[in-house]
């Protein structure tokens, strides 16, 4: 068993020297973490997705080692041989419907639940795409998830504590959102519908007659990823204009719509890049994770972005108490530690005449230099360090949420080099639901008279 090798051979390290000791415990942890990984590997399905789901969002609470060896999943996706798609095609959408397309046997790329292929609608030539979800990966979550629960039990790695169990329900809940096409289908449809009057941006349409609860059809959208070396090619005002519609749709998301794309990785972006600088695109691609929040949860949250805006510790303190994020009796120190922490995460939003970030990142116009800043590394490297982490077990899911949406807006403004001034992105939005959001923290943080 993995928890009592792991046990054996930490009692081994006990008369080395402190560095040795510590060095060798991150080896046995990581060895440990990496059967973990390697039995997960052996299950397939869902129990892949739920890994990688935990790889993404555990970098919060789970040992690092535990968390890099979890993200080896994502490169252990295979993709279904073409006469088991085509047998599952036939059964989900009929021989007739399929006839009506050319389906490129070559799948366009594979993940742990799905993947996807290109067709060709023959009576008008339309460029379609088919995400095909695997047989019976559905109906495997349950006892999926109950497997992966017995083998963190078994490797003894991660505390499984109430918190953490809260944590999986919240994992299982988003597998059942993303195995839901026609949630998903809904979602696209609104998203298509409510950003039609943006030019910059471009949102897939649903072609619901070769679409079934296990497929669904879109239109085939043409661009290049956001790590291809065109995008660099452009102009700075191109990439500027590029990185401030990916924060103004982040700002939305959070203070205006409450949909939060909660998986806001490369994949799920392409650029299609026209023929001026105000022509140029961003498609929007898979909405499978997007979730929605109810203010009584994301209001806090945002009352965290604001109070972080403003360096009002006292405000932040209570956005945290709302959010549950606190244990009793945190020390002052520590608390004025945290805040100030955040205060640094959103240094790349604030006025920069009010909060200067490090002088180096500021052009002369006093815009952000997000491709030369080094802030998501800065902000983890505090928050693995910080001795909050002893005062909490597992950060609420909201805050975890938050923290993915911005980095991911973070990372994405960071390849493409832009030059932005955050605080004009978001002041127009830092207000929106402010009322509500203030009396939903009071409401959560009055203490019942004694």
């Amino acid at each position: 068993m993995a928890g009592a090798k792991y046990a054996t051979a930490s009692a081994g390290t006990f008369f080395t020297s402190k560095d040795k000791r510590e060095e060798r415990r991150k080896e046995i942890l990581s060895a440990r973490a990496q059967e973990l990984v390697e039995e997960l590997g052996k299950l397939k399905g869902s129990v892949v997705k739920i890994g990688q789901m935990m790889a993404l969002f555990g970098e919060h609470f789970l040992p690092e080692e535990v968390t890099a060896a979890l993200h080896t999943l994502e490169n252990q996706t295979t993709a279904l041989e073409w006469p088991a798609i085509e047998k599952h095609l036939q059964r989900q959408l009929g021989e007739v419907k399929l006839a009506e397309l050319d389906v490129d046997s070559t799948p366009l790329g594979a993940a742990s639940l799905a993947q996807v292929h290109k067709a060709i609608r023959k009576s008008d030539g339309k460029e379609l795409v088919l995400k095909i979800q695997y047989p019976g990966v559905a109906d495997a979550i349950d006892s999926d998830m109950r497997a992966l629960v017995r083998l963190l039990k078994m490797s003894r790695l991660v505390p499984i504590t109430e918190q953490f169990n809260m944590w999986l329900d919240e994992v299982k809940e988003m597998l059942r959102r993303e195995v839901d096409y026609d949630l998903e289908a809904h979602t696209t449809r609104h998203f298509r519908q409510t950003l039609a009057d943006d030019p910059r941006f471009v949102v897939p349409e649903i072609v619901p007659e070769y679409s079934s609860h296990n497929i669904m059809c879109m239109t085939f959208e043409h661009g290049i990823g956001v790590n291809d070396p065109a995008v660099l090619e452009l102009s700075q005002t191109r990439r500027n204009f590029i990185g401030r519609a990916i924060m103004e749709l982040c700002c939305r998301e959070v203070f205006e719509w409450n949909k939060m794309q909660t998986d806001p990785n490369f994949g799920n972006y392409l650029l299609r890049i026209g023929d001026a600088p105000e022509k140029d695109q961003i498609v929007l691609l898979d909405f499978g994770a997007i979730r929605d929040f109810d203010n009584d949860v994301l209001g806090p949250g945002r009352e965290m972005i604001r109070a972080s805006f403003y360096h009002d510790t006292e405000r932040l303190i209570r956005a945290l108490s709302a959010l549950d994020f606190l244990a009793r009796g945190t020390p002052r120190r520590i608390l004025d530690d945290f805040a100030a922490m955040c205060f640094e995460a959103i240094e790349v939003l604030q006025d920069p005449e009010k909060f200067p970030p490090p002088a180096d990142l500021l052009n002369d116009k006093l815009e952000y230099r997000w491709g030369e800043s080094n802030l998501p590394a800065r902000i983890m490297n505090k928050a693995g360090r910080n001795a909050l982490s002893v005062h909490f077990d597992v950060p609420p899911k909201e805050f975890i949420f938050l923290f993915r949406k911005l980095l991911g807006a973070y990372t994405f403004l960071h390849v493409i080099d832009a030059e932005v001034r955050g605080n004009t992105i978001l002041e127009p939005f830092i207000h929106m639901q402010e009322e509500d959001d203030l009396h939903q923290v009071d409401q959560k943080t009055i203490t019942p008279a004694d």
